[in-house]
């Protein structure tokens, strides 16, 4: 399955006029740790997607890889009632197993929020439809693609 969520990922990107910049790491790219130490970034730089259930409502966080996600922030501005996911609802309605689920490219429209956090970096990576695949992209672009909002969603220390 993930050869053909790659390629859809690919394919969004393409139709939304940005780089194909996916690129493959075999060692795997699944948490933000490992995907900052595959592509050289600061872990920060990681754009990871969480997703959440809002109701019936896909509700998609981007989320800095240094920050854990305050359910309550997420809920606060989504103005849904805000449950975590399981992995199986996550690929039914996604179409990504956790660990690649990407900024773009969903089988259901998801309400998207962006950390603003990572609003502080040039350059930015997110899962590309696969636990070994990434693209590179701006915080911005990530906005245009997710067709999201920049939100607070991190815990406070």
């Amino acid at each position: 399955m993930s050869g053909g969520s790659v390629e859809r990922v690919r394919a969004a990107l393409l139709a939304a006029g940005h780089a194909d910049t996916v690129q493959a790491f075999p060692e795997g790219t699944r948490s933000a740790a490992e995907a900052a130490a595959a592509v050289g970034c600061e872990v920060a730089q990681i754009a990871k997607s969480i997703v959440f259930r809002g109701g019936e409502r896909v509700v998609l966080v981007i989320a800095s890889g240094a920050n854990r996600v305050d359910i309550a922030k997420v809920a606060a501005a989504t103005g849904l009632v805000i449950k975590r996911a399981d992995g199986n609802w996550v690929r039914d309605v996604t179409g990504f197993a956790i660990g690649g689920v990407a900024p773009l490219g969903h089988l259901t429209a998801p309400v998207v929020l962006v950390d603003q956090d990572l609003l502080a970096y040039d350059r930015v990576w997110a899962a590309a439809g696969s636990p070994m695949h990434v693209f590179a992209t701006t915080a911005a672009d990530l906005l245009r693609l997710s067709g999201g909002t920049t939100a607070d969603v991190k815990e406070s220390a």
